[in-house]
């Protein structure tokens, strides 16, 4: 075999190894998600999400993120915010609602959702939104850190830009059950064991401290657990009475052990199936 043939080979083999980077992707739609290796945005044709006037009980915290992100939309500063506290009650959801509600509004506001295990790549990320057209909201769900986990370094890239600062048209939502988004035993274990407390876990807790915006989420009480079911049923037009819905509703909750925005769409989803009512949410 000749060297040439041989070069050949070897630049076709790395070909097959390494494809080429996907095209740019088109700026036209609402929402996208990133995937690194290759480097890429996908995308979504359908978001999932429900209306913001469906989520009952989270008011403040939605008006507070209806207006940061209305003033982003329309270019003006807006802060990183990061929405902490229980388990399910719509912390994901509102960032999609928000979003939903304001596009019709401006269409050049995107959505872009950012896995927690592909934060290493979140530099590269920054890079492709930089000078892409549009105003882009980063959105990290169910965002902490674990022991050993460095994958918050890579977050600093959003929070703080290093020399080169974060794009304008980028803005941070994360969620996360926890409000310095590392569990309390990691914080007393890691300064219990330093030799300098305070330092100990300064690095990551005051990860946190980085986002202009605390918007924390409370257990729900039972009036708005059912008044979330009732709004669920008003907008999908299911015909129950108060007192079923009540009887029925707080039945549902007992069998779980919780009250949540979450669990009250698992009881309206049970309740539109057992009504033959299809869903399109």
């Amino acid at each position: 075999m000749s060297e040439t043939d041989l070069l050949r080979r070897i630049a076709e083999a790395l070909e097959r190894i390494s494809p080429p980077p996907h095209a740019p992707p088109d700026f036209g739609a609402a929402a996208f998600v990133w995937h690194p290796d290759p480097d890429r945005l996908v995308a979504v044709d359908r978001i999932n999400r429900v209306d913001v006037g469906l989520l009952v009980g989270i008011n403040r915290a939605r008006d507070i993120l209806i207006d940061n992100t209305r003033r982003f939309a329309r270019g003006f500063m807006a802060n990183n915010a990061l929405l902490w506290g229980a388990r399910g009650m719509g912390k994901s959801s509102l960032v999609k609602a928000v979003h939903g509600r304001l596009h019709s509004d401006h269409p050049d506001l995107k959505l872009v959702e950012v896995q927690r295990e592909d934060l290493p790549s979140i530099g590269r990320c920054l890079a492709l939104l930089r000078d892409a057209p549009g105003r882009f909201i980063l959105f990290c769900d169910d965002l902490s850190f674990g022991h050993d986990d460095a994958h918050y370094k890579s977050l600093k890239a959003v929070l703080d830009g290093g020399i080169e600062g974060r794009p304008g048209n980028v803005v941070l939502y994360a969620t996360s059950n926890r409000r310095h988004l590392m569990p309390r035993d990691m914080i007393e274990n890691e300064r219990s064991s330093a030799i300098n407390p305070s330092e100990a876990v300064e690095e990551k807790v005051s990860l946190s401290d980085r986002f202009g915006l605390w918007l924390g989420f409370h257990p729900c009480s039972q009036d708005d657990y059912l008044g979330m079911i009732r709004g669920y049923c008003d907008a999908w037009g299911i015909a129950i009475d108060d007192a079923a819905l009540r009887a029925e509703a707080i039945e549902w909750q007992a069998t779980r052990g919780a009250r949540s925005g979450r669990v009250a769409w698992q009881f309206f989803t049970d309740l539109a199936g057992r009504q033959g009512i299809t869903i399109a949410g």
